[in-house]
């Protein structure tokens, strides 16, 4: 049954709309996706300057590896009824010394909890990176990342830490062959369970 969306969609139009963070290198270009009847949401840090300049979430070498880790076409990953796309900050934040700049801090608070209240279906939550790993895990977050994701049957199956799926962190996953080989099939099986 198709719930009202209308609720959703006057919040995705403010959303999108926003200018909150006025002043960034590229300007004010909120990225997000979310349907009424999205199962799976993507918890992700901000988009990067390719996605800004595409005007969408994850259409970029990071975004090929999140799908092929979760099974789905580009069609799939793209509907707002199966994916929610929600980055710990909807614009580009700039780049620093170390590659992008964090989230801005202003996002999250003024637009999470009215849009995650809107997607009352979530089932499963797949956090990327550190800043959203501090939103949804908050304390029961390891030191670092890696022992987080290490303990992701601790969080299964309603919530599941990922490492971000950007080609820089090639070296992450060949340190770590135990993520691809355990995770991802669990991970896939239940995405085609909730799809």
């Amino acid at each position: 049954m198709q719930r009202n969306s209308r609720p959703l969609d006057a919040l995705l139009a403010r959303a999108r709309a926003c200018t909150i963070c006025e002043g960034l290198p590229l300007g004010p270009a909120p990225l997000l996706q979310a349907g009424t009847n999205a199962r799976i949401l993507i918890a992700s840090q901000a988009p990067g300057s390719k996605t800004h300049v595409k005007g969408r979430p994850f259409d970029d070498a990071s975004g090929k590896r999140l799908r092929q880790w979760l099974g789905v076409s580009e069609e799939q990953f793209y509907d707002p009824e199966n994916f929610a796309i929600l980055p710990m900050g909807f614009c580009y934040p700039g780049t620093g010394a170390g590659g992008d700049l964090p989230p801005r801090p202003e996002c999250a608070p003024a637009w999470r909890e009215p849009l995650l209240q809107a997607m009352p279906r979530i089932e499963l939550t797949l956090v990327l990176g550190q800043y959203a790993l501090d939103w949804h895990l908050g304390t029961r977050k390891s030191r670092t990342l890696t022992d987080t994701v290490k303990r992701w049957q601790e969080f299964w199956p309603d919530l599941l830490p990922l490492p971000h799926p950007s080609p820089r962190n090639i070296r992450w996953f060949m340190a770590n062959p135990w993520f691809e080989a355990e995770v991802i099939p669990v991970l896939q099986d239940r995405v085609r369970g909730l799809l």
